[in-house]
C-alpha cells in the first residue's frame, strides 16, 4: 500500500525497531565502505586512543537508523534528505561464538513536520544504544506522490 500524503499527520508514529549488531557486521560494513579504521574492529587499538571499546562506524549507525524510514516509505529514493548529529558511539563488544549481539540500537520515528506544496514529510528519529541517544536531530525528509 503506498503512503498518501493527505492520510499523515505530525506526530504520527511510523514505527520502530531493534538493530543487533556484531563485531561481524562492523568488519563487512568496513569492506563495503572502506573504512578500515581499526577503532572499528581492534579492541587493543580501541583501548591505545583512549576509547573504551571496539565502536560502530557512525555512517554504519546513521544508516541502520534510517532503514526504518525507508522501509515505512516502501521506496528508499523517497528519502531525500536525511541529516544527524552525532553525539555518542555505539560501543561494541566482542561476542564471537555466541548469538548475542554485541550492541543493540534502538530506532523509532515520527512525522515531524508536513509540507504540502511539496508534498513532503519530516521523519524525527529517536535513536538510542543502552539508554542514551547516539544520534540527535535525526530527520529524514520523505517524498509522497
Amino acid at each position: 500500500m503506498a503512503l498518501k500524503f493527505e492520510e499523515l499527520a505530525v506526530g504520527q508514529d511510523i514505527g520502530s525497531r531493534s538493530i543487533d549488531v556484531t563485531r561481524q557486521d562492523l568488519v563487512k560494513y568496513a569492506g563495503a565502505s572502506g573504512d578500515f579504521n581499526p577503532i572499528h574492529w581492534n579492541e587493543s587499538f580501541a583501548a591505545s586512543v583512549e576509547l573504551p571499546g571496539v565502536i560502530a562506524h557512525g555512517m554504519f549507525t546513521m544508516g541502520s537508523a534510517v532503514q526504518l524510514v525507508s522501509d515505512w516509505a516502501g521506496d528508499p529514493a523517497a528519502v531525500v534528505d536525511y541529516q544527524t548529529r552525532f553525539t555518542k558511539p555505539v560501543l561494541v563488544t566482542d561476542t564471537t561464538g555466541t548469538s548475542e549481539p554485541g550492541a543493540v540500537i534502538e530506532v523509532a520515528g515520527v512525522v515531524g513536520a508536513l509540507d504540502g506544496d511539496a508534498r513532503t514529510a519530516r521523519i524525527d528519529l529517536t535513536v538510542t544504544f543502552g539508554g542514551q541517544k547516539v544520534l540527535m536531530k535525526s530527520q529524514a525528509v520523505v517524498k509522497l506522490a
